[in-house]
């Protein structure tokens, strides 16, 4: 039996672009209803990014699937009419709005949580919903600036900002995360509680490790390029054909067995120079300069076998293509057939697995798919429908 955790759960989502969207993706994944507010006239931002999957947007591809789409005009009395009946009925609220937006419909998370104490409401704000960044804007770059990121990111003479919306995507896994915990408290004491999550809070966390590092230490990481600022060796070496190798010594056993096995260099292991992982770090040209010259008589692929055979963390630098066809997605049968209205995509079942539970893998909505039949569930006639398709409404 496929027993979806959040099976009679109803989630209302004003969301937009991808911290909010991804929370409730995850929460659809384990069963739950998710109906997502749209504006009528292009709905979702993130609709518009790019054309790239099947005329639709990649970010909305990813983040949308197993949702409802209804578009509502909330500048119109009949449009907040139906969001407040949708959220009168719903379990869970979600609105990553811009600052003040929510208040200003009446739909701010104090007013909810009086109106409906069983309801959860969570709320994905830029820096807090207090404080004296409150009403500041905030995306995904600009968070990484402002939470460190960037400073140690990228080359030393250049920074680079991260591959992915990784502020965004700590605030939707934090809300996530959050939520579930507010339903699980709501189960036991019969009343909903709020969840708050800013993008910079989340993306201050996962900087925990630098920032202890220099706040302790009394100097912040260096950038690095693709090696670790901290660990060594960790990172990039180039084999004798070419190709590009990553490996990592994360404890005294495996340099020992680096000098060893692979490096052939056993008088290595008792160098002061790189005997501790600080001396190591310390000494980082020499050591990455031994090791790069040590490995050019490997091809790439020689290489890997033997930090393999030595039971050292190895990696190939992948392209998307490559990720997209790698042997473990394939022999671990991750992938999934998903429908949407521009044709079949694939889609990746979410990393946590849940035993005996296969996650909902359904269509991608498009814009408004869904209004009618929503409508219809609130009681609104055909012709009440039809009122409100003609005025602009949904």
């Amino acid at each position: 039996m496929n027993d979806l955790p959040l099976a009679g759960i109803t989630v209302v989502s004003l969301e937009q672009a991808v911290a909010a969207p991804y929370a409730t993706r995850q929460l659809a994944d384990l069963g739950a209803r998710v109906i997502k507010v749209e504006r009528p006239d292009g709905g979702d931002f993130a609709r518009g990014y790019d054309e790239t999957v099947h005329g639709q947007s990649s970010y909305f591809v990813w983040l949308n699937r197993s949702k409802e789409s209804i578009t509502l005009d909330l500048k119109s009395a009949d449009g907040l009419e139906v969001l407040s009946e949708l959220i009168g009925s719903a379990d869970v609220f979600v609105q990553n709005l811009g600052p003040g937006a929510t208040e200003r419909m009446g739909f701010g998370t104090d007013a909810l949580t009086d109106a409906h104490p069983e309801l959860v409401v969570c709320e994905i704000s830029g820096y807090g919903s207090d404080g004296p960044w409150r009403t500041r804007k905030a995306y995904d770059l600009l968070v990484q600036a402002e939470a460190g990121l960037l400073s140690l990111t990228g080359s030393p003479e250049e920074v680079a900002k991260a591959g992915v919306s990784v502020a965004d995507i700590a605030a939707g896994s934090f809300a996530y995360s959050g939520i579930l915990a507010a339903l699980f408290a709501r189960a036991t004491t019969g009343r909903g509680r709020a969840v708050r999550v800013s993008l910079f809070e989340a993306l201050t966390e996962w900087m925990g490790s630098p920032a202890y590092y220099a706040a302790y230490g009394g100097r912040s990481p260096q950038r690095t390029g693709a090696r670790h600022a901290t660990i060594a060796p960790y990172g990039p070496f180039t084999a004798g054909d070419g190709g590009t190798v990553l490996l990592a010594v994360q404890n005294q056993r495996e340099w020992g067995r680096l000098c060893a096995d692979v490096l052939d260099r056993a008088d290595l292991i008792d160098d002061l120079r790189f005997v501790r992982n600080p001396d190591r770090v310390e000494n980082r040209d020499e050591l990455e300069k031994i090791i790069t010259d040590a490995v050019k008589r490997y091809t790439a692929d020689e290489l890997a076998q033997m930090l393999e055979s030595a039971s050292i963390a190895n990696a190939r630098m992948n392209t998307m293509d490559q990720l997209w066809e790698h042997p473990v997605l394939a022999g671990r049968d991750r992938w999934r057939d998903v429908p949407s209205s521009g044709g079949s995509v694939r889609a990746l079942l979410p990393p946590a697995d849940l035993d005996g539970v296969e996650p909902r893998m359904d269509a991608v909505p498009a814009l408004g798919e869904h209004s009618d039949s929503i409508l219809a569930e609130l009681d609104r006639t055909r012709a009440e429908v039809e009122r409100l398709r003609s005025a602009g409404i949904v």
